[in-house]
């Protein structure tokens, strides 16, 4: 069943406050500079383990120990953008994973929606399913059926295809995978263009103007959505 919905058109004007979690990854790093560029956000906290390399008058460093976020109480913010994410090969087990890419982003957003946090962003999978037979989707399935219980004003999903974007490690399946994506890219027409990959940069992109839209409730977007969002002109 697709759950997805349509993009709302306007945009909410207050100054707000981020969190974003995963800021030294593909899509989080670039969610931080396009929040830092945003006029409409006035604070920009990025949750980590260890700091970032760059400073801003707008961004605030927070270490964190991500197996104890719900005991944290400088999370205070509007919108919290979850960008965690990891690999089995990376994490060494499918446990460390799913206490990676399940346990912690949950552990975020109980965190934050518990100090006043109104929207959630969170970046999953397309063919995130809680029923799925591949444990990858399996867990990223779990964690969204999980984040549309809690009490956000909204929660929005975003489900890219594979991304595009230079990762600081080599991840040599990712870029064969990519290369063969392209290639076919042009063919994924109609039901088929949530297939096409999609760019990270474009993903946060679409992230940070999401989260201006006047919209509740629990929402999807997958790579074409995503793309479309992010080609839209600044309001």
């Amino acid at each position: 069943m697709d759950h997805r919905v349509p993009t709302p058109p306007s945009y909410a004007s207050p100054p707000r406050t981020a969190i974003v979690a995963g800021a030294t990854g593909l899509v989080g790093g670039h969610c931080v500079t396009d929040l830092l560029a945003s006029d409409r956000y006035v604070s920009v906290i990025a949750v980590g383990r260890r700091p970032l390399d760059r400073a801003h008058p707008k961004l605030r460093q927070v270490m964190v120990d991500f197996a104890d976020l719900e005991s944290a109480r400088d999370l205070a913010a509007d919108d919290v953008f979850c960008c965690l994410g990891t690999t089995i090969g990376k994490a060494g087990s499918r446990d460390a994973f799913r206490q990676v890419d399940f346990g912690y982003p949950l552990a975020l957003a109980r965190a934050t929606v518990g100090q006043g946090a109104q929207r959630l962003l969170l970046v999953s999978s397309l063919g995130a399913d809680p029923d799925s037979r591949t444990f990858y989707l399996r867990v990223k399935g779990d964690l969204e059926a999980a984040i549309r219980k809690l009490p956000f004003t909204a929660a929005l999903v975003f489900r890219p295809s594979l991304l595009l974007g230079e990762r600081k490690e080599l991840r040599l399946g990712e870029r064969v995978s990519a290369m063969a994506m392209l290639g076919l890219s042009p063919l994924m027409r109609g039901r088929f263009s949530r297939l096409r990959p999609v760019r990270a940069a474009d993903v946060a992109r679409a992230m940070v103007r999401a989260a201006q839209l006047e919209t509740e409730g629990y929402s999807i977007f997958e790579s074409d959505q995503i793309a479309d969002l992010a080609s839209r002109p600044d309001v």
